[in-house]
Parts: structure tokens; C-alpha cells; sequence
């Protein structure tokens, strides 16, 4: 939920606005603007030239798209996915096998009014889903069939693909879904639903999703209420393992960033929205750390990598977005963030 007063064109006015003790962190880059309404980002990192690595972002609207970005902030015209309905949440995998001898990069994301998912490999850009993996198929109110978040996990015990799936709003129980990601004989991909899991405080919504694939563990922000952790492996049970944070922010907790250092060290870093900062936790002890102020407006996701990627990002890639139809991309180093 933004919170902005627009009067006029050139004067905004902040409800909630970050402390003004914390000094203001530029971005590097400031990217291309979208469409409409700029939401959640994910980075690919190209394996084989990391300065071509590209920052995906959704433009949530009835005609969204899923726009990509070269490290410079320009809009990618042939990566972008266009004609998309209202794509929320987005995240990247790697190394999803096609067949035996083949696999795939790939780019996964919500597309909330047409009740889907969307699975695409990357860096091609091809559609590996038959136009559309539908979700919460099970449910009866179309209330609760409206995919929103979406977050993946591969297995540390078998390798397996998996997709966490929040929702616009759910129950008080099993407000996620699970499904394992497999590819058929033809070669398109299916979804099995492994699991219902995740309570929700019934004060807000569920929107980012975030998962520690070294430690094992899904993180999802109950909005006003707290950060929920829970076991990502199905068979470790549905028990939440902590609701953290809560006293932290000033309103809606929002989008959810791993800085893995390596070894199980790292830092989880959470979007403040109506302060207009980062909340930083300890990876390990999910223990407050600090807050940053990087300039950023009603910020909905953000995403991070630790590996340095060209001269302007040799640290490692922090992505906010911006309530300006953009969004913010910094050298990691400027978060003061050390392995």
C-alpha cells in the first residue's frame, strides 16, 4: 500500500518518511522507466560474461510486462516480456533440465489476473509453461486465487525445483503454496502442489517471498505484523520457526533480500516501506542489525547478489524499487554490508 500525496506535478509530500539521522546512500544507477507501476526485481547473473548480467523487473498493471535491464539501467527491448496481465512478483533460477543433456536458466513470476504463473528460460526468453501454470486451483473463492508473490527453492537434498506461491489475501493457515517444477516428455513444464503451509496475521497481506537455499529456510512478510520463517524443504514440516522484526518497521514490511556471504554468513534485508528505508537482519540469528536510507520511495522488492559483476558494481548488486516507475541499483558496498 503506498502512502504518497501527490500535489501538482513537482511536489511530493511523504507520510512516514525515513529518519532524517540517516544520511541519504545515492544509487549508482537509476534505471529506464516502465509503463506503469514498477513492483519486484530479480538479477540474472550471465555465467559467462558477468557484465552482461541482467536486472529483471515487473510493471504491474493489466498491461505489464516483465521488463530487462542491462547493469547500465537501459531497457533491454528483446528480453522484455510485454502483454502480461498485472505481473506481480519475480524471481530467477538456474539449471532447470530440459531433457538429459539440456538445461536451463530461467525466470519465474506471477501474473495475477489470469490466476498463473509464468515460467521462461532465460536468457532466450521462451515461454517453457504452455502459456501459463495455474495455481491455487483448489480454491473455490476467486478472493483467494489471485497469485502475488513468488519465490524459488531448490532442494540441497535431491536437487529438486520448487516455486513458493503467495496470494493477494488467504486464510489464517496455508496462506502459501508449494509446487515442485517438473518438465514433461514434450518437454513443457508442470507444477505439483506439495504442500500448504504458512500462518498469516489477517492484518494486511502476503506479498515478498524470499528463500535461504544454504540454510534452508523461506522467509515471507506478513505486512504489518512481522517476518515468518519457516523450514523450504516439504518434508521438514510446516512449523514457523520464528515471527521476527515486527517492532522495526513503521508500516508494511515488504520486499525481502538474501545477501548470502558464503559459509552461512550474510544479512537479510527488508523493505521499510513507509519509512522509506532497509531494515538489515543478521542472516544466522535473524537479529537486528541497522537501517539504511538509499533514497528510494515506497519501495515493494528488491533483490541482491555478492559477486562483483562490472566496474560500477564490484561488490555485488543491491536492486530497490523506486515509486517513480524505476528502480535503484547500488554497489553492495554502499549498504556497509561485510562478509
Amino acid at each position: 500500500m503506498k502512502n504518497l500525496i501527490y500535489i501538482g506535478l513537482p511536489l511530493l509530500i511523504l507520510i512516514g518518511c525515513a529518519d532524517d539521522k540517516l544520511p541519504v546512500v545515492p544509487p549508482d544507477i537509476i534505471s529506464d522507466h516502465t509503463l506503469n507501476d514498477t513492483d519486484d526485481p530479480a538479477i540474472w547473473i550471465n555465467p559467462q560474461n558477468s557484465a552482461e548480467s541482467i536486472v529483471f523487473g515487473t510493471d504491474k498493471e493489466t498491461n505489464g510486462a516483465i521488463y530487462a535491464f542491462g547493469l547500465d539501467g537501459k531497457i533491454i527491448a528483446d528480453k522484455t516480456l510485454r502483454d502480461m496481465q498485472r505481473p506481480n512478483n519475480v524471481d530467477v533460477g538456474y539449471g532447470l533440465r530440459i531433457n538429459d543433456s539440456l538445461t536451463t536458466d530461467f525466470l519465474v513470476f506471477t501474473e495475477r489476473e489470469r490466476q498463473q504463473i509464468r515460467v521462461f528460460s532465460v536468457p532466450d526468453m521462451k515461454a517453457l509453461d504452455g502459456g501459463g501454470i495455474p495455481v491455487f486451483t483448489d480454491v473455490e473463492s476467486i478472493e483467494f486465487k489471485l497469485p502475488m508473490g513468488i519465490a524459488i527453492h531448490r532442494s540441497a537434498k535431491d536437487g529438486s525445483l520448487y516455486v513458493i506461491v503467495g496470494r493477494k489475501t488467504g486464510p489464517l493457515k496455508e496462506y502459501l503454496y508449494q509446487y515442485r517444477l517438473e518438465m514433461d516428455s514434450l518437454q513443457q513444464l508442470n507444477a505439483q502442489l506439495v504442500r500448504k503451509f504458512g500462518n498469516f496475521s489477517g492484518k494486511k497481506e502476503i506479498e515478498a517471498i524470499a528463500v535461504d537455499d544454504e540454510l534452508g529456510f523461506v522467509y515471507f512478510s506478513d505486512e504489518q505484523h512481522c517476518i515468518r520463517k519457516y523450514y523450504a524443504d516439504p518434508s521438514l514440516g510446516n512449523e514457523e520457526l520464528d515471527c521476527f522484526g515486527g517492532e522495526q518497521f513503521l508500516g508494511d514490511i515488504e520486499g525481502i533480500a538474501i545477501a548470502d556471504f558464503g559459509n552461512g554468513t550474510g544479512f537479510l534485508i527488508v523493505s521499510d516501506q513507509q519509512r522509506g528505508q532497509f531494515n538489515i537482519f543478521d542472516r544466522k540469528s535473524n537479529r537486528y542489525i541497522k537501517a539504511v536510507n538509499l533514497g528510494t520511495l515506497e519501495t515493494d522488492g528488491c533483490e541482491v547478489v555478492t559477486v562483483p559483476l562490472n566496474n560500477t558494481f564490484k561488490n555485488g548488486l543491491f536492486v530497490a524499487m523506486n515509486d517513480q516507475k524505476n528502480f535503484y541499483f547500488y554497489d553492495l558496498k554502499k549498504l556497509g554490508l561485510e562478509p
